[in-house]
């Protein structure tokens, strides 16, 4: 009975510094490409499904929604590379919304907070937050509007610190 003993007992302990080596490489490759800080990561997003949604008096009003989930390109606006999903509040009437949204991109997501003007003037939001590649990130975000008509399409620009 012993002879047995020893082997399975061997086998057993091979088995498991095998298993422990493999989830410690696994973790670490998950881990292994965070995205360094000072990079800027450039996206145009197509916005073909923002709605205004009317909330309180009838017309534009503070209150009014405008909620959207759109599909984002790369910078040279050729490829599709992910999606976005949010919400903006109108704060001030014919002037401009409080938004906060998520891009969803290969590798993560990262979140934003901040003004969108009707002007079509570049805004800069917060960026509050990030998933998997993106975790931890902060810095800002310049949104600018572009293409024809004007507004249509937006440069997402993301500066992380």
């Amino acid at each position: 009975m012993r002879k047995f003993f020893i082997p399975i007992s061997i086998a057993t302990l091979l088995a498991l510094v095998i298993a422990a080596v493999s989830l410690t490489s696994l973790h670490t490759d998950v881990q292994a490409a965070p995205v360094e800080h000072g990079r800027v990561v450039h996206v145009v997003e197509h916005a073909i499904t923002d709605t205004v949604v009317d909330v309180g008096p009838k017309g534009d009003s503070v209150g009014d929604l405008l909620p959207f989930a759109n599909p984002v390109f790369d910078a040279a606006n050729k490829h599709k590379v992910g999606s976005d999903n949010g919400n903006c509040v109108r704060t001030v009437v014919g002037t401009a919304y409080e938004c906060t949204w998520t891009t969803l991109l290969a590798g993560g997501q990262i979140t934003v907070e901040g003004p969108y003007y009707d002007s079509g003037a570049d805004s800069m939001l917060a960026i509050t937050g990030g998933t998997g590649i993106y975790k931890n990130v902060h810095g800002e975000m310049r949104l600018h509007a572009r293409g024809n008509p004007v507004g249509s399409e937006y440069d997402f620009i993301f500066n992380l610190d």
